[in-house]
């Protein structure tokens, strides 16, 4: 019986990974464990929740005020003793971040082959996203299953003298999370912390979300203040921000947007009350990758308030378009969208790049060929 490790840390590496862990958990001859390292604990739990899962191994390895390096020697050592006990035949990791770059490492090190799950991902520029872009190069190399969400993570890992036996175009696994969130959320709806749906009033919602270390500072100041002058223009327009505990985002969101009536500053939501947002919204605006796969899969616009993405598809597609953090671009983007149906369906009448909901099968049927 092959024993598969499965490490998180989490809130988008728990979302994705999810499909996995229950695709895997559907083959009686395997043994899946389930190993959380706790990068984010409460938001890692409640995606986890969400998906019926609880950990088999919970490292709770997040301390006050961590910094990168601590962070990155405490998973590597955490997840070396976890390999050790559980001798795993297999190790998968997710995405880009610290628990993925110091899993993969680990199990390198302990000569336990890697799987990495949203593979090829570049922007090719180490400061956007940071330390993201560096992770995700970082690991690639050390897999020996390099699951690639498109064909062009696929180009990308080639172009890094990646070996085609070890590069696989799976589709990506946010689809599948998202659709198993669509079933829930129209069986039953969610309610959202902060939030009345009444208080749309027949008004378009701009749904947004803004974190990234590379937007602290003059970025974040930018988007906020574009944000209040959309709101101050459009009367027929509600933005609703679910706003990061990061303190470089609260204090200029909180300053600089607080006490518009047609901004609602509401709570970071749980995945559930955030799909049902996004469905409601009439366009997004973000500065995340993920929702840059999930706004198309629901048919909504998606302007990314970056300079660069690593999720270049969307862009060539159509279904999403950079706007940087440019006032008056972020301004004039939005307005178009909100006031022209014939813009909103130009971004919104052609099929997802990302995939058909189908990339964990995929991925279990490529391992069980190992």
């Amino acid at each position: 019986m092959n024993t598969i490790l499965i490490i998180v840390g989490t809130r988008p590496e728990a979302i994705k990974m999810a499909p996995v862990v229950h695709a895997l958990r559907a083959r009686k001859d395997w043994r899946t464990i389930l190993c959380v390292t706790a990068q984010h604990r409460e938001m890692l739990d409640q995606a986890l929740a969400m998906f019926d899962l609880m950990p088999d191994i919970d490292l709770n390895l997040m301390t006050p005020g961590q910094d990168l390096a601590g962070l990155t020697a405490r998973i590597v050592i955490g997840v070396r003793d976890t390999i050790r006990q559980a001798k795993p035949d297999i190790v998968l990791v997710h995405g880009d971040t610290t628990t993925c770059l110091a899993s993969a490492l680990a199990a390198f090190y302990e000569r336990v082959p890697v799987g990495h799950v949203e593979a090829g991902l570049r922007t090719y520029d180490f400061d956007a996203p940071w330390p993201e872009e560096m992770n995700r190069r970082l690991v690639d190399p050390l897999c020996k299953w390099c699951f690639a969400p498109t064909d062009s993570a696929a180009a990308n890992l080639r172009g890094e003298h990646i070996s085609d036996d070890r590069i696989f175009v799976t589709g990506n696994t946010a689809i599948d999370a998202l659709n198993m969130a669509v079933r829930l959320v129209t069986v039953e709806k969610p309610s959202v912390e902060g939030f009345d749906e009444k208080e749309l009033n027949a008004r378009k919602m701009i749904l947004v979300t803004g974190h990234r270390r590379e937007n602290f500072g003059a970025g974040m100041e930018q988007i906020c203040a574009a944000l209040r002058e959309i709101a101050e223009r459009n009367a027929d327009a509600l933005i609703v921000y679910p706003v990061h505990l990061n303190p470089n985002v609260i204090e200029p969101v909180k300053r600089i947007m607080s006490g518009h009536p047609r901004i609602k500053l509401i709570v970071p939501q749980p995945y559930l009350p955030f799909v049902w947002l996004m469905q409601q919204s009439t366009l997004i605006l973000t500065d995340s990758g993920g929702i840059q796969e999930e706004g198309p899969s629901l048919g909504k616009p998606v302007l990314v308030m970056r300079d660069v993405t690593e999720r270049p598809e969307a862009i060539a597609a159509g279904t999403a378009r950079l706007v940087g953090t440019d006032r008056a671009k972020i301004v004039t983007e939005s307005e178009r969208l909100l006031h022209d149906p014939a813009a909103r369906a130009a971004m919104t009448g052609v099929g997802n790049p990302y995939g058909d909901g189908k990339a964990a099968e995929r991925i279990v049927k490529i391992l069980a060929r190992a």
